[in-house]
C-alpha cells in the first residue's frame, strides 16, 4: 500500500494503469534480454548522479560503449577530470533513463566505479573520443587512448524497470481513443520489474 494517499478507491485499483500494464509472467531471462535489446537500440541514456556539495541529483547523457554479464553491467568512457567522477567517488549510486521515441522507456538503477586500467580503455577506445577531449598539445592529453584522462565507468546493475511495447503505433493510439471513449485504462505497454536477486542469478549464471 502507497504511503501517500489523496483518496480512497475502496476495493478498486487506484492506478488501473500499472494494473493492466504490469507484466509478472516474463522469465528472469527474457526480461533481461529485452532489457538488453531495448538500451542497445537506444545507445543514449540519462546518467543520474549525486552532486557531492549541494546534495541534489544531476543528470547527463551518456552513450553506452560496451555491456558486460551479458547486459547487466554497463560501460561509459568519460573524462576522468570531469565533475561527474568526484560525484563518483562521493556517491557511487546511479540511475540510467532510457527512452524512445515511441515512448518505450528503462530505468536502471546500480552502482558504479571508476576505471583507469588501460587495457580496459584500449579494448573500447574510439577515436571519436578525440572531439570530446581534445588535444593539449603537450604530447600527452592528446585524446589518444594513452590519454590519462580517458576512464571507463562501470555500473553494476542493481534493479531495473523498463516498459515496452510490441503493439503498432496504431494500435497504441486505438487503444488510448478506446480509454478516452470508455474510461477503460489502455493497455500499451509490457511494464516489467527486475529485482536485484534476479540481476544476482543472472550475473553468477553467465
Amino acid at each position: 500500500m502507497s504511503t501517500f494517499s489523496n483518496t480512497d478507491t475502496g476495493d478498486k485499483p487506484a492506478d488501473p494503469y500499472t494494473c493492466a500494464n504490469k507484466d509478472t509472467t516474463a522469465s528472469m531471462p527474457d526480461k533481461i534480454r529485452a532489457l538488453d535489446k531495448f538500451v542497445n537500440a537506444c545507445k543514449f541514456g540519462m546518467m543520474t548522479t549525486r552532486d557531492q556539495a549541494t546534495g541534489k541529483l544531476v543528470s547527463r547523457c551518456m552513450a553506452v560503449t560496451a555491456e558486460e554479464s551479458h547486459g547487466v553491467d554497463y560501460l561509459f568512457f568519460t573524462n576522468t577530470e570531469s565533475h561527474k567522477t568526484d560525484e563518483l567517488k562521493s556517491d557511487p549510486h546511479v540511475n540510467i533513463a532510457f527512452l524512445d521515441s515511441s515512448g518505450q522507456w528503462a530505468s536502471i538503477s546500480g552502482t558504479a566505479s571508476i576505471e583507469t586500467d588501460r587495457g580496459l580503455v584500449k579494448k573500447y577506445y574510439s577515436p571519436t573520443l578525440r572531439a570530446w577531449m581534445g588535444d593539449l598539445g603537450d604530447g600527452k592529453h592528446d585524446g589518444s587512448e594513452n590519454d590519462p584522462r580517458i576512464g571507463v565507468i562501470r555500473v553494476r546493475m542493481s534493479t531495473a524497470t523498463y516498459a515496452i511495447t510490441d503493439r503498432t503505433i496504431l494500435g497504441r493510439m486505438a487503444e488510448v481513443a478506446k480509454g478516452m471513449v470508455t474510461g477503460e485504462q489502455a493497455n500499451v505497454n509490457k511494464i516489467r520489474e527486475i529485482a536485484e536477486d534476479e540481476v544476482a542469478a543472472w550475473r553468477s549464471a553467465v
